[in-house]
């Protein structure tokens, strides 16, 4: 049924209500589509269109410059909320950092912000009329999601589409990938505004159907089998928390951890230890790595460490260590975190006196090559470090299809809050997007075995220290968005919001030639 007369009305007030009423409005939207990073996967669902709906309905009647603010503001609150946990890196030495904590929340929240500001502004920019409005902004705020996942080395953590991860409907990333999913996403919520303030009964049932069809596709899909007689993978969890780890009395406490869970029986076949593991750089390890080897009793141990380049500085890097303490292979971590690893720019920071911040980054240099390399027991093992597990675009760089998909994390930065749990969601849809499975090993958790429909086999949780032994399911046939990429869908959203655009124009020029 059409909206009622005082909800009709409310949504056309709003363009003249005061600026505080607005901002609180949008905050509470932003709110609303907060609760799409946390809790169970359909609720998640709901939260995020209804948000979405809201946002929709709201910005109607908005002017651009009204609109870009709306959008910003939700976009600051989405974001603020989301990523709150960016700052527990700064109280791992408070009385150095500290001070910087709300600084961080607030330039990460207002700056990713800026996309949707400008998402929002471009989008009002075509007439009031529902239809193209809807479509321009809601194609405009996927084109800047995009956007935000590669400008300046991009950051795509808390896209609308993972809201899915865990729900019959995850399945799409392995199809259209996250961009694509949040397009979904946004068509429904597009679609039900219209109808909303539209009134169009008929249109219900067709959105119902469609929503039932989506779920109803993921029956279609393959389901990851495991061998029985599948090599066993221990994950090691050594859960080294952020402010001891580098502690020069706990270092041996922690290493002696992790040799005692890759020494337990039953032997496994393979042994994976997480980001930076190591408490030394590569080029002073060979009492370290021996002992290693010795642990892994014939299997080979994948370890992370840090190592001192003499062309390029210190990389944050991955060892495969075998029996006798040797390495059989290397990878250095290719994509780093903008100042955690290295600061862009760092030279104004030092002029204007930022001191703190140019000492808060380590100061990594990236490493080249495709980050595939073989493990006996594994196959053809992708080695992702940390961040690199947030970047769906860059599994697969030397055109040859990975095995598995290694993901080696010191999640400990983060505490025990909402960032460690939303790095694994974003784990799972890798593993949905490329069909293969995952391997996660984690410092203080969260490891897990997860197959290439993003399921998880069997995790340690946050906090807690020990091993974990798995077996890997087989990977599953490339798919489509393995093949495709986003290409696909940033094309059609660049055809939608120009179609909508068309249409908006066109509209216009009919309304005024019926009015004159």
């Amino acid at each position: 049924m059409a909206e009622s007369a005082r909800l009709s009305a409310f949504w056309a007030a709003i363009p003249a209500w005061g600026r505080w009423r607005r901002v609180g409005l949008a905050l509470g939207i932003g709110a609303i589509l907060s609760l799409g990073q946390m809790g169970d996967a359909v609720a998640r669902l709901l939260w995020v269109v209804a948000g979405l709906v809201v946002a929709l309905r709201a910005s109607q009647n908005l002017n651009p410059k009204q609109a870009g603010w709306f959008g910003w503001v939700i976009g600051v609150a989405y974001f603020g909320i989301t990523l709150r946990w960016i700052v527990e890196p700064f109280f791992v030495d408070p009385w150095r950092h500290s001070w910087m904590a709300p600084f961080a929340i607030l330039g990460m929240s207002a700056g990713l912000a800026l996309f949707w500001a400008a998402a929002f502004w471009a989008g009002a920019r075509g007439v009031r009329a529902p239809g193209p409005r809807f479509a321009m902004i809601g194609a405009a705020l996927l084109l800047a999601e995009y956007a935000r996942a590669h400008v300046l080395s991009g950051f795509p953590w808390a896209l609308l589409s993972y809201s899915m991860i865990g729900s019959p409907v995850d399945y799409l990333f392995a199809l259209v990938g996250p961009h694509g999913a949040s397009a979904v996403l946004m068509g429904l919520s597009g679609l039900a505004a219209f109808a909303l303030c539209r009134g169009l009964l008929l249109v219900w049932p067709g959105v119902a159907a469609a929503a039932l069809a989506v779920v109803a596709g993921g029956a279609l899909m393959p389901t990851p089998m495991t061998d029985p007689a599948a090599p066993s993978v221990r994950l090691v969890q050594p859960n080294a928390p952020q402010h001891l780890k580098w502690d020069l009395e706990w270092i041996p406490v922690f290493f002696r951890r992790a040799v005692e869970a890759t020494q337990a029986d039953p032997p496994p076949d393979v042994v994976i230890w997480p980001e930076t593991s190591l408490a030394t750089l590569l080029r002073n390890a060979d009492p370290w790595l021996e002992r290693m080897g010795q642990a892994g009793r014939g299997a080979p141990v994948l370890a992370g460490i840090q190592r001192w380049n003499p062309q390029a500085g210190y990389h944050n890097s991955a060892i495969l260590v075998e029996t006798d303490g040797s390495v059989a292979a290397l990878y250095d971590k290719q994509h780093l975190v903008p100042f955690g690893e290295y600061v862009p720019l760092v030279w104004i920071f030092g002029k204007i006196g930022l001191t703190g911040v140019v000492d808060m980054a380590m100061g990594y240099a990236p490493g080249t090559g495709s980050g595939t390399i073989d493990v006996v027991g594994l196959g053809r093992a992708r080695i992702l470090i940390c961040y690199e597990g947030i970047f769906p675009e860059e599994i697969i760089e030397d055109g040859s299809r990975p095995d598995v998909l290694v993901i080696m994390t010191n999640d400990a930065w983060f505490g025990s809050g909402p960032g460690p749990r939303q790095h694994l969601v974003q784990a799972r849809a890798r593993a949905i997007e490329q069909g293969l499975p995952v391997l996660r090993a984690a410092n203080t958790g969260i490891s897990a075995v997860i197959d290439g429909r993003g399921r998880i086999g069997d995790s340690l949780a946050l906090g807690q220290g020990g091993f974990l032994d798995v077996q890997v399911s087989a990977p599953l046939p490339p798919t489509l968005y393995a093949r495709t990429g986003d290409w696909p869908v940033v094309a059609l959203l660049l055809v939608a919001f120009g179609l909508a655009w068309i249409g908006g124009r066109r509209f216009r020029v009919d309304a005024a030639g019926t009015g004159g």
